[in-house]
């Protein structure tokens, strides 16, 4: 006896798209989206080291512009990215590794909660 009618009737009584309300899903999705942010961010880290390599005054310039509130703000962003990524990488790793299947969900929402504590300490402290 097949089980797939049961369960296509299951999804479709939740909607298409119900599994997006999982808080594991959405820490996932928050995984993909700060490691493709820390992507973006790489670049522009080795254009400064570039800059610096040319000379102290393209240097200066560049951290005069990096004193900007605006920047600074996208600094505090980039430590929530690092932090939910690594955080992120760890229940990974712990779910592949381990015997480990119960409270993924708090602590999927520990690591957003921290990521967010030490990126606002990072603000307050640089601001």
């Amino acid at each position: 006896m097949s089980t797939a009618p049961a369960l296509s009737a299951r999804r479709s009584a939740r909607g298409p798209r119900a599994y997006r309300r999982n808080a594991l899903w959405v820490a996932a999705m928050v995984h993909r989206v700060s490691g493709l942010g820390l992507a973006v961010f790489l670049p522009f880290h080795f254009l400064v080291l570039a800059l610096s390599l040319r000379g102290e005054a393209a240097l200066d310039g560049f951290l005069r512009w990096t004193d900007a509130p605006a920047v600074k703000l996208a600094e505090g962003g980039l430590v929530f990215l690092l932090v939910v990524h690594l955080l992120g990488g760890l229940r990974v790793l712990l779910v592949e590794n381990l015997d480990w299947r119960a409270n993924q969900t708090r602590a999927a929402l520990a690591a957003g909660g921290v990521a967010a504590l030490v990126a606002v300490a990072f603000l307050v402290r640089l601001l």
